[in-house]
């Protein structure tokens, strides 16, 4: 049990922790959207609060539960809290989706046509595979509906790779955020980092679940 627990907690950690920017702005926004407190650059979002606050309260929830679905521990010893968890995971997710579309059709011109399409086909590509592993699941693919959750939280949280690895150490070293097309090709290529690591991810756990099939 100890050893379970020492798992859950270093993969939860890992995660979180490299979530941890977009949580916090998520949680900074469900605070300050009812109190009127929104800073500057976002003062034109009060002209849709509603959107702005599910789409943080969808994005906390996400990025919270996100860690937790993906430890097998969990699923196995404690397996009615592992589907609870996940039908929040996935109307959190779904709530993710439908709010960035919502906004990005709002603020069309709020940033560059590249940025705008990309969060346009990532909310639509989020909804997407959490509705495929929904179906999977439905099924009874366990793995088709793993890969699928896999691959929706590397969409949801993609920012995060964003913010952590490029926006921010560019920020602490020059004083100023990254701007023009680069950083919107930038913008975009967090999002492609991302898939491109789930893909390995699911790749990884296909071929150890196959290796220990054919083990005697």
């Amino acid at each position: 049990m100890q050893r379970i627990f020492a798992r859950l907690t270093g993969l939860v950690s890992i995660l979180l922790l490299f979530t941890f920017i977009p949580i916090f702005f998520a949680g900074l926004r469900l605070y300050q959207i009812p109190m009127g407190l929104l800073p500057q650059d976002a003062i034109k979002f009060e002209a849709v609060p509603w959107s702005l606050f599910f789409h943080a309260l969808g994005g906390l929830l996400f990025g919270l539960l996100g860690p937790l679905q993906f430890v097998g521990a969990l699923k196995l010893r404690f397996g009615r809290l592992h589907r609870i968890s996940g039908r929040v995971f996935v109307a959190a997710g779904i709530l993710l989706g439908l709010s960035s579309l919502r906004l990005v059709s709002t603020f069309p011109d709020a940033t560059t046509w590249v940025v705008v399409s990309a969060r346009a086909v990532g909310g639509l590509g989020l909804i997407l595979a959490l509705i495929l592993a929904l179906h999977a699941i439905a099924k009874r693919r366990v793995e088709l509906h793993r890969a699928w959750m896999i691959r929706a939280y590397a969409i949801g949280m993609g920012s995060a790779t964003l913010v952590a690895f490029i926006q921010l150490p560019v920020f602490l070293i020059t004083g100023e955020p990254l701007q023009g097309y680069a950083a919107d090709l930038i913008f975009v290529a967090s999002w492609a980092i991302n898939l491109g690591i789930a893909e390995w991810v699911i790749r990884h756990i296909g071929a150890k679940a196959k290796q220990a099939l054919l083990s005697p």
